[in-house]
């Protein structure tokens, strides 16, 4: 879940619809100063679907010790230290899931959405408060990611389909473009407030790479320099909930307030 404090209480989306706006923007990727991904389905299949594994939870909303939505909000965008404030073994445990909810329909998928796991998990992730069995149980995690990601790759080597695109730098390039258009959609669904950049610096069709700076303009408007898409503005209907109340005072009380209120669409704008 995503949320967005309003006045009235909380605009939640869930995971996998902030995954559809990311391989949305995705699909419009390229044009005469940007290239699109290669191979360009594959990567859009990760990039769409590389937070399936979250769909049960958010179907099933939590709450923090404070009785607010359990969510990545702005305060998490470019910083994962609190986990999304989830107990670290169920968080792992999405996280797990997230490669393998593709793995078997599309392998190249499953290791870019991997990367983009461990990524978020080792680079990105204050480690210092977590117990010592918390510390053991997430290194687990990362050396079993590495694991997988081996197979897959081994695999995908193998394959004449991938011939060029299963080596390191071809997969650090779709790692990186899951991540930028990733981030801009959490940007978008935080509603974060001040201009940042998307991640990583992504390359021209000249050989140079360019920083994506990302600037809210208001009305869920967001201005892209320079212009990665392939045409002037993109609009996305984002689904989400309003759900009025700012805490509750039991998980009952809030799942309730969340089944009661119909879905919703954000009007999203990416203009140039």
């Amino acid at each position: 879940m995503i949320r967005i404090e309003t006045e009235q209480g909380w605009t939640l989306v869930e995971h996998p619809e902030h995954a559809r706006l990311a391989g949305g923007v995705a699909a419009h990727w390229g044009n005469g100063e940007f290239p699109p991904p290669a191979p360009r389905n594959d990567i859009l299949v990760a990039v769409m679907r590389h937070d399936d594994a979250w769909a049960a939870r958010d179907s099933l909303p939590f709450i923090t010790r404070q009785g607010r939505p359990s969510a990545f909000s702005k305060e998490l965008v470019g910083a994962y230290s609190a986990f999304e404030e989830i107990d670290l073994a169920d968080y792992l445990a999405v996280r797990g899931r997230a490669a393998e909810a593709v793995a078997a329909d599309n392998a190249f998928a499953a290791v870019v959405i991997s990367l983009h796991t461990v990524d978020l998990l080792t680079t990105h992730a204050d480690l210092s408060r977590l117990s010592p069995a918390d510390r053991e149980l997430h290194g687990r995690f990362i050396e079993g990611q590495h694991r997988r990601q081996a197979e897959m790759v081994s695999a995908l080597s193998a394959s004449p389909a991938y011939a060029g695109f299963s080596s390191p730098e071809s997969l650090r390039r779709a790692f990186e473009f899951l991540q930028a258009c990733d981030s801009l959609s959490l940007i978008v669904c935080s509603r974060f407030p001040r201009p940042l950049a998307l991640r990583h610096a992504h390359p021209r069709r000249d050989g140079s790479r360019a920083e994506i700076l990302c600037t809210p303009l208001g009305d869920d408007t967001y201005r892209l320099s320079p212009w990665p898409l392939d045409r002037d503005e993109v609009e996305y209907k984002l689904p989400c909930r309003h759900v009025p109340g700012r805490e509750f005072a039991t998980l009952e009380e809030f799942r309730e307030a969340y089944a009661a209120v119909p879905l919703s669409t954000l009007l999203v704008r990416l203009v140039r």
